[in-house]
């Protein structure tokens, strides 16, 4: 049972269930009622597979990143109890299922966009940006934000402009995300010679950083409701969370809180997922899709 444990811990199932909440969203928000049923079961499958490989791929190129730091020094790659060549079969099993079932049971337009998004953060990301520029988590986040659109696409076959609005919530959410976990673990990840922002600018600078992205996305988490996109339910759910996120966003700042880069890291994983939740509940209370 501890192999199996390990291939699953490759997929980082946590970040996959964060991922099909908002290609969820992409769905249901797409057309009135209940999205088509192929789309529901074949798209979040093979979106989920794609991410799962994508994921097993990470560990695999980055098993020993993952042997310096404390965090990650016991994923099953870092740990050796799986091969990379190993966890390299399995990522490509994963990846090619995902991208068959897209391809031939949903539509090409998603099959080839979960495609570029796999490609974008398990090679483009993985292997150069993180190593190119301080911004790599800005640039890079675009890959990981693109569920909502493929979720879009497996029901509509079509980009429009309103699931982009739920990418950029998930694209200006990452830096403050992923800044507050690198604030916390500042030392493990110098050891790393990655360049991010806490490591080569300091913590003020990070601060203002995860400061200003975490308004960005707050800004941006309102834009359903001002498109009408989204109803009252959603306004008031999204005024709490965003007072939560602000009250996390200004501790920070507060020098004798030395946990509480760490505590926001947390909060924003639930802060995503709770948003992309209202939208649904939202959606679902008020008949599905508001009338133009």
């Amino acid at each position: 049972m501890d192999i199996i444990k390990d291939y699953w811990q490759l997929c980082k199932p946590g970040v996959v269930l964060l991922m099909i909440i908002t290609s969820l969203t992409g769905m249901f928000l797409a057309v009135p009622g209940i999205p088509p049923l192929n789309a529901l079961l074949w798209g979040n499958l093979g979106i989920a597979l794609c991410a799962g490989g994508a994921a097993a791929i990470n560990h695999t190129i980055e098993g020993y990143l993952d042997r310096l730091m404390n965090r990650t020094k016991g994923r099953p790659v870092a740990s050796k109890r799986l091969t990379s060549l190993h966890a390299s079969i399995f990522a490509g099993v994963l990846a090619t299922s995902g991208f068959a079932i897209l391809l031939l049971l949903v539509n090409p337009l998603t099959a080839y966009l979960t495609l570029l998004s796999l490609v974008g953060y398990a090679f483009i990301y993985t292997t150069y940006l993180k190593w190119a520029t301080v911004q790599n988590v800005v640039i890079g986040g675009l890959s990981g934000a693109m569920p909502p659109l493929l979720g879009w696409t497996a029901v509509t076959n079509s980009i429009d402009a309103y699931p982009l609005i739920l990418v950029a919530i998930i694209f200006l959410w990452n830096p403050p995300h992923f800044w507050a976990l690198v604030l916390q673990k500042k030392k493990e990840y110098a050891k790393t010679g990655i360049p991010v922002m806490p490591v080569i600018y300091g913590d003020e600078v990070a601060r203002l950083h995860i400061t200003l992205y975490a308004i960005l996305t707050s800004l941006s988490s309102f834009l359903p409701f001002i498109i009408q996109y989204a109803g009252v339910l959603y306004l008031g759910g999204a005024i709490l969370i965003n007072l939560l996120w602000a009250y996390r966003v200004v501790q920070i700042w507060n020098p004798k809180m030395t946990q509480a880069p760490y505590t926001l890291f947390k909060h924003s994983i639930n802060y995503l997922g709770i948003v992309f939740l209202l939208l649904l509940l939202d959606h679902w209370l008020n008949g599905f899709m508001p009338q133009w």
